[in-house]
């Protein structure tokens, strides 16, 4: 079988994107995500999407992480998805169902390939990280040293957030896998070290839960906003600046709801035989 794939990017976090749509997307099964999604063997890629067909929306899209296992959201996917469809059908914005449930992208009025996407609303319960056991979300103790307690957040996948004095001075690959798998994360966990520049201004690097280390992480920078607000540090908008670029989130007081706006770019488009 041949299937076409298109690779795009978000400041520098890239996806290869498979229409499955009318096709059976279980021919891509685990282990051909692995494969394809390697750097030196197969495409490469840091998210892995498979674009299925939808009741409730234009499209359900499937996020895997280049272990193969499947992730429950992802924001620039979501963006970049977003103006695929956009293309296609010509309309302004786009609905697209996943995991954690129908997420609205739109094109950001004039500026070409820029999108916002509506990321939901946090959920802050131990259970819905989820964590192990029952602990306090906003002060969570985990031993990195020289760093204060950290805050952990659900949107749609699980996040814990540390702010520091200065993120280009984390040692990300030491740190992030080892917070990653924490026995206080079952479900395993994103890891966002952040630095506050200004009340609207946030510098965060983030090791990806199945992925690790990316140029940049959209629903990470939603965590990095709330968690800044929860903490005082903030208002509620914000520019994150990523190791990609940045991204620019609000957290609406009368929705409760997230958006996240950035930009997307097509790499190329490509066919192979699995």
């Amino acid at each position: 079988m041949t299937l076409d794939f298109i690779k795009m990017h978000g400041l520098g976090n890239d996806f290869a994107v498979f229409d499955m749509r009318g096709k059976d997307p279980s021919v891509l099964d685990a282990e051909k995500i692995r494969m394809l999604s390697d750097r030196k063997t197969g495409i490469g890629c840091d998210q892995f999407i498979v674009l299925e067909d939808a009741e409730k929306a234009d499209v359900f899209m499937r996020i895997f992480n280049t272990d193969g296992s499947q992730a429950e959201a992802c924001g620039n996917a979501a963006r970049c998805v977003g103006a695929l469809l956009c293309e296609e059908t010509g309309k302004d914005a786009a609905v697209i169902d996943t995991v954690a449930g129908l997420r609205r992208a739109e094109k950001h009025g004039d500026q070409d390939g820029l999108y916002t996407v509506d990321m939901g609303r946090p959920r802050w319960g131990w259970q819905d990280i989820p964590l192990a056991e029952e602990q306090d979300t906003d002060s969570l103790a985990l031993p990195l040293p020289g760093v204060d307690k950290a805050l952990a957040v659900n949107l749609g996948n699980p996040h814990v957030v540390f702010f520091v004095e200065n993120a280009e001075k984390v040692p990300l690959a030491e740190w992030g896998p080892a917070v990653e798998n924490h026995a206080l994360f079952p479900a395993r966990t994103n890891v966002e070290f952040v630095e506050v520049k200004s009340r609207d201004r946030l510098r965060m690097r983030v090791w990806e839960r199945g992925a690790g280390i990316t140029r940049a992480c959209g629903s990470g920078a939603c965590a990095a906003l709330v968690c800044a607000v929860r903490a005082g540090k903030t208002g509620r908008s914000a520019e994150v600046v990523l190791d990609g670029g940045s991204l620019f989130v609000a957290w609406d007081e009368e929705t409760d709801s997230l958006l996240m706006s950035g930009p997307v770019a097509e790499v190329f488009r490509g066919r192979l035989s699995v």
